[in-house]
């Protein structure tokens, strides 16, 4: 819904991007604990060379680009590890440069008590602005600018075709998380399908995401690396 608001150009012009996801699970050092989910993302032997960033930064970086369909250009990284002895980021700040001129910033923290899953996107415009988190997933907040802010739920008034595509349920029934995986799924095999066919997709299911949006996600890791050892220098993130 947010994304087809964005590019039916209801936000106008766009202009900043905030995203975050924030959690409080790894306050403490719960990798000495024998948590084998802690363990595994604190050890750079097994999950590379960041760690809140790669493990929930990238949600936030996808989702973020996802609805405004803008590209990132260039970043700017501080990462922090505020656990003594974690070898790789906890916590992460990070500037972002769009194509065509959009500002963004991204937070992403895994030592932020309070926080379960908390990720959240805001987009404004010219024209206007709109807020989502995943915690509350039903709801999405529309403002245009000089008007009161409008709440559209899911299934409710307001909500679009490319909305409706992928609800399942009445309004006023919750519905979110583990649906949105079954929706991946469905597109994805209808992708598949599609080709063995040797016909068309279902135009939806092109929104799945492929092999760029890893490469996209790669490439933003590589780059904030680099940007917070340069002392947050900004560093091509585009791919």
């Amino acid at each position: 819904q947010a994304r087809q608001m964005v590019a039916d150009g209801l936000l106008g012009n766009l202009r900043i991007v905030q995203a975050e996801y924030a959690q409080d699970w790894l306050t403490t050092k719960l990798e000495d604990t024998g948590q084998k989910q802690a363990a595994w993302r604190n050890d750079p032997a097994q999950s590379g060379p960041v760690g809140a960033v790669g493990d929930i930064g990238t949600h936030a970086m996808n989702l973020a680009g996802f609805i405004s369909g803008l590209s990132l250009k260039e970043v700017s990284a501080d990462l922090t590890s505020f656990v003594e002895g974690r070898p790789l980021d906890d916590n992460a700040h990070i500037m972002l440069r769009y194509e065509g001129g959009a500002k963004g910033m991204l937070w992403a923290s895994q030592v932020a008590p309070g926080n379960e899953n908390a990720l959240k996107v805001r987009i404004y415009g010219d024209k206007g602005g709109l807020s989502w988190e995943q915690e509350n997933p039903n709801y999405l907040t529309f403002t245009p600018y000089g008007e009161p802010p409008r709440l559209i739920t899911r299934g409710g008034a307001g909500a679009g075709p490319a909305a409706a595509r992928v609800t399942r349920v009445p309004s006023g029934h919750p519905e979110g998380y583990l649906e949105g995986f079954a929706n991946l799924y469905t597109d994805a095999a209808e992708l598949i399908l599609a080709k063995i066919e040797g016909r068309e997709p279902d135009e939806g299911a092109t929104l799945v995401p492929g092999i760029r949006q890893g490469l996209e996600g790669v490439k933003f890791c590589e780059a904030v690396v680099e940007s917070s050892k340069k002392n947050g220098a900004w560093v091509k993130a585009s791919v």
